[in-house]
């Protein structure tokens, strides 16, 4: 939604004084995600670095970047979740000390002094993400009425492309400067500063911050084999955690080793890297997961089906740019390939998750988005990297240099898998979603 001045802001939630409070939350949400996937995503323009200092092989780049932290990330947001689900539970003070945790850990990375410490840390950046998103969508359906649901959850999600964006710019800028080392000290101070705040801007429903009309008393949180029950009981929900596990990890391993091939195949250092990669494919993304809500909310009510239509016919579309864009050796021309697949492929994020919430009753919806994002981050962020740089490592005495580009080829044509998946699970819509 805009402010009539082309400044994107949450969605209208309620008529009554209450909506001011939800647009807080959702504003005090956005930012903390700014900081979940800044911290997150700073690694990627910071790996080819890494890898010299440390003299790493691409599959350790890989397991960095990806399983060291999707493991733990993963793992722990399931029993994280089960908390944020009780309604004993403060889901803005769960937010507030994931933030400490996972900012302090991005600290001592910069501390570290080989590789292993650096697995170390990162493992605990996995481990302090994991209290964040699970119990912010948990918040936000809890606020926003179903049929502004997709936009208030893309509103939130352009943390994930502007935390990418500042990450790649910053990150890159201060490699280039002083090093890696400090480009994580630096970045990591911010969230520790934030969590402090969090509480005071956030109130939870639960204790008396009745943020909108919509906000109801919920019942207790459903024993964890009944709500694991009635998640995977769903066909819409099971097509959907597949496609996302897949786009995820298709999205994971691009983000990384895209990164890579414009250090090492195009010639540009990290910090001209981090700029033009970042404002670039960072301005996409937000451009794509509003639009992504926004289409959702509209068109969705009118049909159900057409909630999945963008990301199933935006992630076709883009499969072929995506193919020119890694295959011209003009990194001009590559990057202005790569902005419009880059909006298509990010249309999926607000429809999907406000999809998951409306599958299951509201007590079990932390543990649904808890799965989706174990599911997700497990195969995507987990697998994606690895798997990207173990393929890099076999190609290399074919390709040379080159090997990073022959990955990324295969995996814009896969891009079509997940955009017949979403297609698919958009058949259960009208069936299978809830109306609270």
């Amino acid at each position: 939604m805009s402010d009539g001045n082309g400044m994107t802001m949450p969605p209208a939630i309620s008529t009554d004084g209450s909506s001011r409070r939800v647009r807080l939350m959702l504003w005090t949400l956005m930012a903390v995600y700014i900081l979940n996937f800044l911290d997150r995503q700073i690694v990627n323009i910071l790996a080819e670095p890494i890898k010299n200092d440390l003299q790493l092989s691409d599959t350790a780049i890989g397991l960095m970047t990806g399983l060291a932290f999707a493991l733990f990330y993963s793992i722990l947001g399931i029993p994280i979740a089960r908390w944020a689900d009780k309604p004993s539970s403060n889901r803005a003070s769960l937010i507030s000390i994931a933030l400490a945790i996972w900012s302090g850990m991005t600290v001592l990375c910069g501390l570290t002094q080989n590789f292993g410490q650096l697995l170390a840390a990162r493992i605990g950046v996995g481990v302090g993400e994991a209290g964040c998103t699970p119990a912010a969508f948990s918040l936000i359906a809890d606020s926003v009425p179903p049929e502004k649901r997709s936009s208030a959850v893309s509103f939130y999600g352009l943390g994930l492309p502007i935390g990418s964006l500042l990450g790649l710019a910053i990150g890159g800028t201060l490699a280039d400067a002083f090093g890696w080392r400090v480009a994580f000290m630096i970045v990591g101070v911010p969230g520790i500063v934030m969590a402090l705040i969090v509480p005071k801007l956030i109130r939870d429903p639960r204790f008396g911050g009745q943020m909108s009309a919509y906000a109801v008393q919920r019942p207790p949180a459903l024993p964890a084999t009944e709500a694991l029950r009635e998640i995977f009981s769903s066909r819409a929900f099971l097509l959907l955690a597949l496609a996302a596990s897949i786009t995820g990890f298709l999205a994971f391993g691009k983000g990384v080793w895209v990164v890579i091939l414009f250090i090492r195949s195009h010639g540009l250092s990290p910090g001209e890297t981090g700029l033009l990669l970042g404002i670039m494919m960072g301005l996409a993304s937000m451009v794509g997961i509003w639009l992504g809500g926004m289409l959702a909310d509209r068109f969705g009510q009118r049909d159900k089906r057409h909630i999945l239509t963008g990301p199933a016919v935006g992630m076709a579309i883009a499969t072929p740019f995506l193919f020119m864009g890694y295959w011209v050796t003009d990194w001009r021309l590559s990057i202005a390939l790569l902005i419009l697949p880059t909006a298509l492929n990010s249309v999926y994020y607000g429809p999907t998750f406000a999809c998951v919430q409306g599958l299951v009753r509201p007590e079990a919806r932390a543990m649904a988005s808890a799965v989706m994002l174990f599911a997700q981050n497990l195969i995507g962020l987990g697998l994606g990297p690895l798997f990207f740089g173990m393929l890099s490592d076999a190609f290399r005495p074919m390709a040379g240099e080159d090997s990073v580009r022959w990955v990324l080829y295969g995996a814009a044509w896969l891009g079509l898998v997940p955009a017949i998946l979403f297609w698919r699970a958009s058949l259960r819509l009208n069936a299978e979603l809830k109306s609270g």
